[in-house]
């Protein structure tokens, strides 16, 4: 990441991140899809409206993972193998304790954190079952989100991609089983995911002890260091926090939608899941962003700082905006795929029209935030999103939507949301950027 060409690099990291997290969530929608299909649409609303709460408990703990990334990638851009080994072991250990902590908080407090959605009783009790059989699975979840992050921390994004293709098979085949054959509903879909990320969490772990070098992990030696924690913490915390405040305003939007019943959250849980394709395609370049920052700032490589964060903003542009157009031209066939009913597909374009074409605005914010977050700037971003997306949407929700309640005022508040934070995030990182120039006589 340090040397050479940066256009090539930064696409031959991209390239297969994009590619595992689409077929990760493609194989997510095999699960919405099996449910639509095969057991209604108030499954499909159960299974869908669930990925809003499901977000917010996790995020803090992904956070720390994006906080092991930084680290990784910084001790490992720097030389220092001591350090990258003992991150490696902090961030196992706490991922399986985070796990834990997860799995038990999901399946105590499903049902009332759906009350507090307002879930329709026509749906909730589906949803409360999905939840806490889900949430069962969390050790193994954060276990390879944390392996797979020391991974693309060190420029591996390829053996991910090959786990992720074995679990998502998997996962594909348990869910026609459990559901077409078993008629087992949202519970086969939940046990089926479960299997699924147990499998590539061990195909991570089994990567990490047969690699050699300082990313060598050893089971007897998993122990938290308190100095690697912290460190953790700090770039991570703010991350997850941030990750947390997002999910909870769109939480709160969910909870707006449940409002209209259960056809249109159907709608919008089909719509959402198409996004989230073209979402995950911009993701991979705030972690490239992420992991190239990182690396040539451990490295002392300022000069290609500037140049990583140029290329990403350029390819997330590309990516976001051809992605998000081509699937609103085809919304009617691809919303099609999850549900028969025309007034569900009407309602999944309402949402889409208003959120898949400006998608590529989420994209470059997300990109600088992963460029100050490599620069170890984790808590300015924060504080940014914070205003500029949760803020202004909790707002918006109070005060513009109650006034008109309508779905085009709910769902419009995301592209203009996105533009802002963007634009607040490109001055953060202007000012940054001069300080690190200051700091080191550049």
């Amino acid at each position: 990441m340090c040397e050479g060409p940066l256009a090539g690099k930064i696409m031959l990291f991209a390239v297969p991140l994009m590619l595992s997290s689409i077929l990760q969530l493609l194989f997510n929608a095999v699960d919405t899809v099996v449910v639509g299909r095969y057991c209604g649409s108030d499954s499909l609303a159960a299974v869908g409206s669930t990925t809003s709460l499901i977000n917010l408990l996790m995020n803090v703990f992904i956070g720390l993972s994006v906080g092991t990334n930084v680290l990784v990638a910084r001790y490992y851009g720097a030389g220092k193998e001591k350090d990258v080994n003992d991150t490696v072991h902090t961030a196992i250990l706490s991922s399986l304790i985070g796990g834990v902590i997860l799995a038990v908080i999901g399946f105590i407090f499903a049902k009332p954190l759906l009350l507090l959605m307002s879930s329709p009783e026509n749906v909730i009790d589906l949803s409360a079952l999905y939840l806490r059989i889900y949430f069962l699975g969390m050790p193994v979840t954060l276990l390879y989100n944390f392996g797979s992050a020391i991974l693309r921390a060190i420029g591996d994004t390829r053996r991910p991609l090959y786990y992720l293709i074995t679990a998502g098979v998997v996962n594909v085949v348990l869910n026609l089983i459990f559901v077409i054959c078993l008629d087992m509903g949202v519970a086969g879909v939940a046990v089926a995911t479960i299997v699924s990320q147990a499998l590539s969490a061990v195909l991570v772990t089994k990567c990490l002890i047969d690699m050699e070098g300082p990313c060598h992990l050893n089971i007897r030696h998993l122990v938290i260091k308190k100095n690697k924690f912290l460190e953790m913490l700090r770039y991570g915390l703010p991350a997850g926090i941030q990750g947390t405040l997002f999910s909870l305003s769109n939480v709160i939007i969910q909870s707006s939608v449940n409002s209209f019943g259960s056809v249109i959250m159907a709608g919008n849980a089909a719509a959402a899941n198409l996004e989230g394709f073209v979402y995950v395609a911009m993701n991979a370049f705030h972690h490239t962003a992420l992991s190239f920052t990182s690396q040539n700032y451990g490295g002392g490589r300022y000069d290609r700082i500037n140049k990583v964060l140029g290329w990403c903003l350029l390819f997330v542009t590309i990516v976001g905006g051809s992605l998000g157009v081509l699937f609103y031209i085809f919304a009617i066939p691809l919303l099609s795929i999850y549900s028969n009913d025309m007034q569900v597909i009407s309602y999944g374009i309402v949402r889409m029209s208003f959120i898949c074409v400006p998608y590529f605005l989420c994209g470059l914010m997300d990109t600088m935030v992963g460029s100050l977050r490599g620069l170890g700037y984790s808590v300015m971003p924060m504080i940014v999103s914070l205003l500029g997306a949760c803020v202004f949407r909790i707002v918006w929700i109070n005060t513009v939507f109650q006034a008109q309640r309508t779905l085009d005022v709910l769902y419009v508040s995301y592209p203009i949301s996105w533009f802002a934070t963007f634009a607040i995030h490109v001055i953060c990182f202007i000012i940054v950027r001069r300080k690190i120039g200051k700091k080191n006589d550049i």
